[in-house]
């Protein structure tokens, strides 16, 4: 079992983390009120100002852009009772009923029917009860873009584990409305810190203080924006496995009314904070691109569009502070990616998988190329958690920009 190493105030559990990306994550553990050390996770890269792959314990203030522009993004997998043998010997087509259900890419929302479709579908966004002044346009975003899935990285993805069991695995956040909100407070940040004369090694690492009115705005903000993102997925998911069991049920085989039921549902976010107790002390943890794994914390672990995803059960590990890292994590920036990577070699990559095959130029910085192994992040974090199933994708869908 690989052990976790101590460079200066940062605990890392990568074998193929990147000398830069340590240097970063330091600078944010020399802040003033960072309590104990910064734990960095396997998958860790760089990020802006705080480390992708950091859990940042902090007390009397909280760091905007170490939660990040996409609040409460995060993982959702459903187990079904499907097998291997209930699917259709084809499983061509269900691509485009996911299309159908799930809009996805940059700024993409739901294209209602009517006015009465769109109040129906309104009535499942929670409410919002965050503290911004939001325009009109805002508030038809968060209605509009509720339950789709964006760009970049966030996908949807149907998958068999080693048993043969199917699987929905879906990635997503808080869409734009998270974007903007979390925009904003970091903006107010670095005004305060200007204003304050607060000099940082990052200005990226711009922070509010606890009591504070700016403090208490980002994080009635921060705090719904996280529920949306939950929400979000739930709304997806549910979509997607209507579809399936539709699909299913259509097929050649026309299975009985017993199969096509959800046998459980893991929804955790990867990029959020929340009060919690740690070595003594209440705290404000910050998880950057890593989600919790208390003892027995069921968490999805997603490899890339290529390779595999787990199912974990959280040990508790007190030194990562209950918690493990979020994927593979990047290995070239999507600019890198997209001049490097041949998309000849890209697509024999994903031989084997139903996926947007004709959009596979556009889809280049997602190669599976772009990240690390994620067979040596797991075995990095075998202190971390446990893995429970390993999943292979037999679909892959990801909106694009």
């Amino acid at each position: 079992m690989t052990m976790p190493k101590k460079i200066g105030n940062v605990l890392v559990w990568g074998s193929d983390v990147e000398e830069g990306t340590i240097e970063q994550a330091a600078k944010a553990s020399r802040l003033p009120f960072v309590t104990g050390h910064l734990a960095l996770m396997a998958d860790a890269h760089v990020g802006l100002g705080a480390t992708i792959g950091s859990v940042i314990p902090t007390r009397g203030a909280i760091i905007p852009a170490a939660v990040g522009v996409d609040i409460g993004c995060g993982m959702i997998a459903a187990e079904t009772d499907l097998r291997t043998d209930d699917l259709p010997e084809r499983f061509g087509g269900f691509l485009e009923r996911v299309e159908a259900v799930v809009p996805a890419g940059v700024g993409k929302g739901h294209r209602f029917r009517s006015e009465r479709d769109r109040e129906r579908h309104a009535r499942k966004v929670p409410a919002y009860t965050g503290s911004s002044h939001l325009t009109a346009k805002q508030i038809d975003k968060i209605t509009d873009q509720f339950g789709t899935l964006g760009s970049g990285n966030h996908f949807v993805e149907v998958c068999l584990d080693e048993r043969g069991h199917v699987w929905v695995v879906l990635h997503s956040g808080s869409r734009g409305i998270g974007n903007e909100l979390a925009t904003g407070h970091i903006a107010s940040a670095k005004r305060l810190m200007k204003k304050l004369h607060v000099s940082l090694e990052d200005p990226n690492l711009a922070y509010l203080v606890e009591h504070t009115p700016e403090f208490d705005a980002y994080v009635a903000d921060m705090l719904w924006a996280q529920d949306y993102a939950r929400a979000n997925r739930e709304a997806m998911m549910d979509a997607v496995l209507t579809e399936l069991w539709g699909f299913v049920g259509a097929g050649d085989k026309n299975p009985s009314d017993k199969l096509g039921h959800e046998v459980r549902r893991i929804n955790c976010h990867h990029n959020y904070a929340e009060r919690e107790h740690h070595f003594g002390h209440d705290v404000w943890l910050t998880r950057k691109g890593a989600i919790r794994a208390r003892t027995s914390d069921l968490g999805v672990i997603p490899g890339s569009m290529g390779t595999a995803s787990y199912i974990v059960r959280g040990l508790g590990n007190p030194a990562s502070y209950q918690s493990c890292s979020h994927g593979a994590g990047r290995r070239m920036s999507r600019s890198r990616a997209r001049k490097e990577i041949p998309v000849k070699e890209f697509v024999t990559s994903m031989e084997g998988r139903d996926w947007q095959v004709r959009k596979a130029e556009r889809l280049l910085d997602e190669a599976p190329q772009a990240y690390k192994d994620i067979d040596q992040v797991m075995a990095d974090q075998a202190d971390l958690v446990a893995v429970e199933h390993t999943l292979h994708q037999i679909l892959n869908y990801k909106g694009t920009t």
